[in-house]
């Protein structure tokens, strides 16, 4: 088991939070003393606020910059369809 404590601010990371959950892409935006804010990537980004003790089954990967580049690519992408289809 990881915490949140070991994630670093403006780092992306695939993780899964409990072990029956699936895999989510996160990004750290802000650290404060016993907590931190993170950016949730699905189909929209949720932004929420996480104790830095709360537990993370699984850190498997932290981005790098050149991933993190090609996959806001996509998901750009994929919101301008989501509005796009809003606007008809």
């Amino acid at each position: 088991m990881y915490s949140y404590a070991l994630l670093e601010s403006g780092c992306y990371y695939l993780v899964q939070e409990k072990e029956d959950s699936t895999i989510c892409l996160i990004k750290i935006n802000f650290n404060s003393d016993h907590c931190v804010y993170v950016s949730k990537y699905g189909e929209i980004e949720e932004l929420e606020w996480k104790k830095k003790s709360d537990s993370i089954h699984d850190i498997i990967e932290l981005l790098s910059d050149e991933k993190v580049k090609e996959w806001e690519a996509i998901f750009n992408n994929n919101q301008d369809a989501y509005y796009e289809e809003d606007d008809e």
